[in-house]
């Protein structure tokens, strides 16, 4: 259970409380005076376009707290994946995964954040303390890089509504920063301002060059993002207007997306017919899980795809109403399939899993690896990623390993030393087929 100390820091301005045993988050506090509902509210009356559960489907919170914008617009059917880094309010990131929202340790620093471009759908900071201006504007224009086309960004802070000259001039310089990276400033109301990104490229083409920022190089892959320095740069959108024509939801869950084009992968067949064949592949062996594992009484929430493809396991979960969030990760080994999984809906993260994974202990409740390992031992040593397993996943927490038969019995033995009950099941495909199912359990 996460540090208390974010009580004592916080009670008073009813971000967080105890009762008895279990912590009582009300959405209040400095972030949402009148609670998160009622900002919600007001977000969606300043600009009725938003669309929450619509046209916005996919989020990012910027130095969430504790995550209660993430907590309260999952009721609207938006996904939001709360960002923050490890501070003085002791592990805040990880109140939000006990609370079952998205959330990953992440900061603002000098290499960009691990999602692509043309991302979310809308970007929200809420007294997020961020000089959006400074180091050549380039945390806002990393920002940019993310928001996806015609997307939201959120900003509520002192300098928009306070009118003491020094908070006036954070204003008067953001404004200045967002006309010149082409935002349009949709509303103003109370403390909380709202721009849009461009629809389109033609604002960009008569860019004056003695301006900053300049625009990026035409030949930056803005979705190369692994150990990638932020640039000081405008990212253009797509000349092809891939990241632009997605479905609104739930549609975009199913309907394969324009920039699955663009990506590199191996494709001997129209790339819709691999898209739709993940998509029932997955189905069918959800369809399975459920019937044969009981999974719809496991009161799974928090859950890690480890090698997540198109996203196709992910969507069969939803498909399948199974109540929980996935994390789809997309290993630095494979292709970037990131920008497809955003497209439909859903998030992720691009992770090397040589290394440790931004997260606290003890937060999932699940972790679903298929194919991962017979690709990473190549690079990695496997009881390095079995050990990490261990430290994300929750006691109670189960681990389902797809995997060919050539490395079950290390990863059986693995399973065993660190105390997992494990148990080898065969596939649909039969007693002779060349992948098993390594199922395992974190005993209390």
């Amino acid at each position: 259970m996460p540090h208390t100390r974010l009580v004592e820091d916080k009670g008073r301005q009813n971000w967080i409380s105890i009762k008895k045993d279990k912590f009582i988050f009300p959405g209040g506090g400095t972030q949402f005076i009148h609670g998160a509902d009622q900002y919600l509210n007001q977000i969606s009356q300043m600009v009725p376009e938003i669309s929450f559960g619509h046209c916005v489907r996919v989020a990012l919170d910027i130095s969430c707290g504790v995550a209660s914008f993430g907590a309260f617009i999952l009721q609207r059917n938006v996904t939001t994946l709360s960002i923050a880094p490890k501070d003085v309010h002791e592990n805040q990131i990880q109140f939000a995964l006990e609370r079952g929202v998205p959330a990953m340790v992440a900061v603002f620093a000098t290499h960009r954040l691990l999602y692509p471009s043309q991302t979310f759908d809308l970007i929200h900071c809420s007294r997020c303390r961020i000089n959006w201006t400074r180091d050549d504007e380039i945390l806002l224009l990393e920002v940019n890089r993310m928001l996806r086309v015609g997307g939201y960004f959120v900003w509520a802070a002192q300098p928009v509504y306070e009118h003491e000259e020094i908070l006036q001039e954070q204003w008067k310089e953001m404004e200045d920063l967002t006309a010149r990276i082409y935002w349009e400033l949709v509303k103003k109301e109370g403390y909380i301002a709202i721009w849009r990104k461009p629809l389109n490229n033609n604002c960009y083409l008569n860019h004056d060059t003695r301006v900053l920022p300049l625009l990026c190089n035409s030949n930056d892959n803005s979705d190369n993002v692994w150990y990638i320095d932020l640039r000081a740069c405008i990212t253009q959108l797509p000349v092809n207007g891939y990241s632009s024509n997605v479905s609104t939801w739930p549609a975009r869950l199913h309907d394969p997306p324009d920039r699955l084009q663009s990506i590199e992968m191996n494709a001997y067949i129209s790339r819709k017919e691999i898209f739709r064949a993940e998509l029932k592949y997955w189905n069918e062996i959800i369809d399975s899980y459920v019937r044969a594992f009981h999974w719809k009484d496991l009161k799974l929430r928090n859950v890690m795809d480890m090698r997540a493809g198109l996203g196709g396991f992910a969507a069969a979960l939803h498909d399948f109403q199974i109540d929980c969030w996935v994390m789809n990760v997309v290993p630095v080994s494979g292709f970037n399939t990131l920008p497809v999984i955003y497209d439909r809906g859903l998030i992720g993260v691009m992770h090397d899993w040589c290394e440790p994974f931004d997260t606290y202990p003890r937060t999932y409740d699940l972790l679903h690896a298929a194919g991962l390992f017979s690709v990473e031992k190549k690079r990695c040593n496997m009881s390095t990623i079995m050990l990490e397993m261990d430290r994300m996943l929750r006691p109670g927490g189960r681990v389902y390993i797809r995997d060919s038969i050539s490395v079950m019995g290390e990863l059986q033995e693995i399973a065993t030393a660190m105390e997992w009950v494990a148990m080898l099941h065969e596939t649909g495909e039969g007693p002779h087929a060349s992948w098993k199912i390594l199922i395992s359990e974190k005993r209390m």
